[in-house]
């Protein structure tokens, strides 16, 4: 389960060397996104927890606080599990308990993690409560806010957002309040990403304020969503903020304007396998296995199929997109009536993700190269970071 870091440098392999497909990260466009979102944090006054579900990696996450670990968000008690065993011990589950893994969480709680759960009903938290009676120890527990109704959570005007919180105060278990604006992912103007920051932040705080009226006192209000992370301009009574995809970017987030094409780190190096001139189709060998079936941007003004398409070094190709894929097999096609390049057999291409979480999670680790260092030949590969759940 732990990651490794193997520097390449004394065997100099490039692009060009491992079979395809396989991911790549551009470590100098993650340092940058990284850095941005983390000076905006400091701006605003909050403390930044990272989700590390995107990458799923150590090496990944150790760019993210200076090597050293920092509060973290996941998704699976498995990726708690794997950074708790990297050192990670300020740790938010941030999907409803199941209570039949309260188990789990127990044993992590026992090696001194603090593991923040999340839930939004009272069955979920008298099990809870009832787990940490039995345990006799307190489980730290959030409750999920509704602001946009995008999945779960309660709206603060909901009773029985007060009944949980006295059934988690009463078992010393309340910790807070966490809301995640999953509609922002579909705000297409700066205006609309400003607004749905600000109701994230009014629907948390509101939900806080309600619970603390009824003599419910609690320490987290926990907001945040890539798009609103990004687009956050007041942050009062919050105190943490969350986002995970900023790492590495992707193509729905460029298509929504929080980041640009250039700024996304993620790609999947394919190799031309063949073509289809009949039907204007070049074929690779890098399919939905490796990219997902995610088609993220098909809601958006400009669908970008299964992605952009570049060179080795990271250029665009004019008007080439991958526009479907087979398990195994992806095919490009020219956008618009463009004339298709001429891509011999064996041309190794990069393709951008809709969705880097999806993309990141059909492979087993990461070959890293630095874009902020040139080279006439195919990039370098400086390292290999492993994920740490799910191979």
């Amino acid at each position: 389960m732990n990651t490794t870091a193997r520097d390449s440098a004394a065997t100099g392999p490039t692009l060009s060397d491992p079979d395809t497909p396989f991911a790549v990260v551009d470590v100098h466009r993650s340092r940058r996104n990284i850095e941005r979102l983390a000076a905006r944090a400091d701006r605003l006054g909050v403390t930044l927890r990272p989700h590390v579900k995107t990458a799923k990696s150590l090496d990944v996450a150790a760019l993210m606080h200076s090597g050293t670990p920092c509060p973290v968000t996941v998704s699976t008690l498995a990726e708690a599990e794997a950074f708790a065993d990297g050192g990670y011990t300020d740790i938010t589950y941030a999907v409803g308990i199941d209570p039949h893994k309260l188990p789990r969480v127990i044993a992590l709680l026992n090696r001194g993690v603090r593991l923040r759960l999340l839930l939004d009903s009272t069955e979920q938290a008298l099990s809870v409560a009832e787990a940490s009676r039995r345990a006799g120890l307190p489980l730290p527990t959030q409750i999920e806010i509704d602001c946009d109704g995008h999945r779960g959570g309660l709206r603060p005007e909901d009773p029985t957002l007060t009944e949980i919180g006295r059934i988690l105060h009463e078992a010393g278990c309340l910790d807070g309040v966490l809301t995640h604006a999953g509609e922002s992912y579909f705000a297409y103007t700066p205006d609309e990403q400003r607004l749905a920051a600000k109701n994230e932040r009014d629907t948390a705080v509101a939900a806080a304020e309600l619970l603390r009226a009824a003599g419910l006192p609690l320490d987290t209000v926990s907001v945040g969503s890539t798009p609103t992370a990004h687009a956050a301009e007041d942050l009062t009574g919050v105190t943490e903020l969350r986002a995970g995809n900023y790492v590495f970017f992707d193509l729905v987030m460029a298509g929504i304007g929080v980041c640009r094409i250039e700024d996304i780190a993620l790609s999947v190096v394919v190799t031309v396998i063949g073509h289809r001139p009949e039907h204007g189709w070049i074929i690779t060998d890098g399919g939905w296995m490796a990219m997902s079936r995610d088609r993220g941007t098909a809601a958006q003004a400009q669908d970008q199929g299964y992605g952009l398409v570049t060179d080795l070094h990271g250029a665009l190709i004019p008007d080439l997109v991958m526009t479907a894929a087979s398990q195994e097999h992806g095919t490009l096609t020219a956008r618009d009536g463009a004339e298709l390049p001429d891509l011999p057999v064996g041309t190794r291409l990069r393709v951008l993700p809709n969705h880097a979480c999806a993309t990141a999670a059909q492979h087993h680790g990461y070959h890293v190269i630095d874009s902020a260092r040139t080279a006439n030949t195919a990039p370098a590969i400086h390292a290999f970071w492993e994920r740490v759940t799910g191979w």
